[in-house]
């Protein structure tokens, strides 16, 4: 549990400084909670997965601490209905069948009010969450500001592209309505409603799904997993640098990443601007012809997009035949192989060659894709 046990010590330090007015028992309660009752599944997580939880971490908690923590009970309900309604997918959805049904008073916060209430009685997760809620504080405010905290975080969780609270109302529906196949209303019209809408004849069919809003919030995700793999890449290659060229490189490359130019980066490590410049050579080296090369490939890839099986070395069909065209025929062997995913040992006793000449001819390959890809950004 000594993992668990610095992450209580950090998150105690954090409210300590966000929240000095708010009392140890109740700072020590934020800390549990954001733990989770699970405590040792961070024993057994890799560094990705960690820096995962600790986002998930960092979510709750930016969440608790901007719309509810020192908020009344009241105020708190309406700031996680207003958080719900703003979401425009669910407003339309909830609008639209609010305008087909035969109540049209009722506001989008009725409903969503209504598959919340659901969503408490019914949901497993929710009903888990309040277990241990009740064990983190004994405080009933406290304790309706970590659930309302944790009904946020849990109705925004994306599932094939939609927030979770879309598919409880669709649910939510399923229970509600009293006409269907198996049910049809004795005296009253039967209507079928499309996803599509037309407001006139003439006009072309809107779609009620807003596909803007969900490109977007695909684009954020696109995003954050690039963020994600990034920081995984830059963590290898840090170690990297420490372990095989000198922990200069290090903060070189920290403070190259956040924008110094080399004079500043000079003035900041209080080192010769020659030294400097000989380590921006170093790290360029290792970055390009070692580490992305042998060392960690895979990560780098994945985190560039420029895998052969997956992305084609990040060029697109013109650039993959200017690649061809330059390439020799043992090198043509290797791409195809790569591709067809097989290691380079496995090329290399297929080729009868040394390990070491097909890393070499495979440096080659994909370098002269770089070049490509260079070529067209500059």
């Amino acid at each position: 549990m000594a993992l668990a046990d610095t992450l209580a010590t950090e998150w105690a330090t954090r409210l300590e400084a966000d929240c000095p007015k708010q009392s140890s028992v109740t700072k020590a309660s934020i800390v549990q909670w954001l733990l989770g009752d699970d405590q040792a599944r961070f024993e057994a997580m890799d560094e990705r997965d960690l820096a995962l939880a600790r986002q998930a971490m960092d979510y709750r908690y930016r969440i608790l601490m901007q719309r509810y923590l020192g908020v009344g009970s009241q105020q708190t309900y309406q700031r996680l209905m207003r958080r719900l309604g703003s979401l425009f997918l669910i407003r339309s959805k909830v609008r639209t069948w609010v305008s087909q049904s035969r109540d049209r008073y009722r506001s989008v916060v009725d409903v969503l009010g209504e598959v919340v209430q659901e969503m408490l009685q019914s949901d497993r997760h929710l009903q888990n969450q309040m277990s241990w809620i009740r064990e983190c504080t004994p405080s009933s405010q406290l304790r309706n500001t970590l659930l309302l905290a944790s009904l946020e975080e849990y109705c925004l969780r994306p599932i094939r592209n939609q927030p979770l609270i879309v598919y409880r109302f669709v649910n939510y529906l399923n229970r509600s309505q009293r006409g269907g196949l198996t049910q049809v209303p004795a005296k009253e019209i039967v209507r079928m409603i499309s996803e599509e809408i037309a407001p006139d004849a003439e006009e072309t069919p809107m779609s009620l799904f807003d596909n803007e809003a969900l490109s977007q919030f695909q684009r954020q995700q696109d995003w954050e997993q690039t963020q994600v793999q990034r920081k995984a890449v830059q963590d290898e290659f840090e170690a990297y640098l420490a372990e095989r060229v000198e922990p200069l490189a290090v903060d070189w490359l920290r403070l190259y990443l956040q924008g110094y130019n080399q004079d500043a980066i000079a003035e900041e490590m209080r080192i010769p601007i020659k030294k400097v410049y000989r380590l921006r050579e170093k790290v360029s080296y290792h970055a390009v012809q070692v580490f992305s090369l042998k060392v960690q490939p895979e990560i780098v890839t994945q985190w560039l997009a420029t895998s052969v099986q997956e992305h084609r070395l990040g060029l697109n069909e013109h650039q993959w035949e200017t690649l061809e065209e330059k390439l020799e025929a043992d090198e043509h062997s290797v791409l195809s192989a790569m591709k067809a995913g097989q290691p380079l040992e496995a090329i290399a006793k297929s080729m009868g060659w040394r390990t070491t000449q097909a890393m070499r001819a495979w440096s080659k390959l994909y370098l002269t894709a770089q070049e490509i890809r260079n070529a067209v950004i500059a």
